[in-house]
């Protein structure tokens, strides 16, 4: 026997927050459900990694996904809900090279509103320079500075945090490097 109330609804129902609008109070639109009033709150994406480094060489993974298949990139990506920002850059190392990572505090941060995305940045050493790649990854590697394939980067803030890496390797961190001021970043 099939309960009704336990059927599921179909396709055509549109309840549950489905009108843009904007909400008394608010100065934006939002999501909302026009049955109940419910507001979907649409946040920027934070995203976490590290520059890892063991000795004079530098962690970087070929990325086996999109967006950037096969573009060299930093282990990177997004915080998971009850995670802190350190305990997600030492994952996504782990995800993406196998490698466990000692972190020594904030290298960046970069505001990127034009995706949506605040990127959190760690300098962090490798615990062993025994890495490999993840499901994430095609290939992993450990580069001299001058060894970086510099070209094939995916993204403006892999150079971005390889540049404040250099400016603070082997000393104290300072001040977090920001997104650069000529950055297209809208």
């Amino acid at each position: 026997m099939t309960d009704p109330e336990t059927m599921a609804k179909p396709a055509d129902d549109l309840s549950g927050p489905s009108v843009r609008a904007v909400p008394e109070g608010d100065d934006r639109p939002r999501l909302t459900c026009p049955d109940c009033g419910y507001i979907a709150y649409e946040n920027p994406k934070i995203i976490v990694g590290s520059v890892c480094s063991w000795e004079d060489r530098l962690l970087l993974c070929r990325r086996a996904i999109e967006p950037r298949l096969g573009f060299w990139t930093l282990p990177a990506g997004f915080l998971e809900l009850n995670e802190t920002t350190e305990d997600g850059a030492a994952r996504e190392a782990w995800e993406e090279a196998r490698a466990r990572i000692a972190i020594d505090g904030v290298l960046a941060v970069y505001n990127i509103p034009r995706i949506s995305q605040v990127q959190i940045i760690y300098r962090a050493r490798l615990l062993d320079p025994a890495v490999a790649a993840g499901p994430e990854s095609a290939e992993v590697g450990l580069f001299r500075w001058d060894e970086v394939p510099w070209d094939d980067l995916a993204f403006p803030s892999v150079h971005w945090s390889l540049a404040a890496w250099r400016q603070t390797a082997g000393g104290p961190l300072g001040q977090p490097g920001r997104t650069p001021a000529d950055a297209v970043v809208r």
